[in-house]
């Protein structure tokens, strides 16, 4: 592959560098639906929803990486993605997810219960945090 035939991806969270890369296809969810960034896509700037990035690795393998949102900009054939964390679904640890998920079951019940609506959006967001987490360790 030429240089101009490939994307070098880097995501990056307040922690550090999660991801470095290079690769012919990208796949992220959006906050307004999903966009696929190939070689020499016109320049780009998204706001990314809690899902997924998928980087192609060949064949039918791809990278998937956890992302708490953020947001991506591709120009030059390079795609910087910053995010409020992310993890490699490698790096995922799915027994601390599943707590994660439960502990935000309760604390949407308890929201709930106390008509708090303030809460009850912070726990849908961790929520939708740990299930992402979840889904993505399962796909190892």
């Amino acid at each position: 592959m030429d240089a101009k035939s490939v994307i070098t991806v880097n995501i990056v969270t307040p922690d550090g560098s999660v991801y470095d890369a290079t690769t012919d296809l990208v796949v992220c969810k959006t906050t307004v639906g999903e966009i696929g960034i190939m070689p020499n896509h016109i320049p780009t700037l998204a706001a990314l929803a809690i899902d997924r990035v998928r980087v192609h690795k060949g064949e039918e393998k791809f990278d998937e990486i956890a992302v708490s949102g953020g947001f991506m900009e591709f120009s030059d054939n390079t795609l910087s993605i910053v995010a409020s964390a992310a993890e490699k679904s490698e790096d995922i640890d799915t027994n601390r997810a599943q707590r994660a998920k439960e502990r935000a079951e309760k604390r949407i019940a308890q929201a709930k219960e106390n008509h708090n609506v303030d809460e009850l959006k912070r726990a849908e967001v961790s929520l939708r945090r740990a299930v992402n987490r979840i889904s993505i360790s399962s796909h190892r």
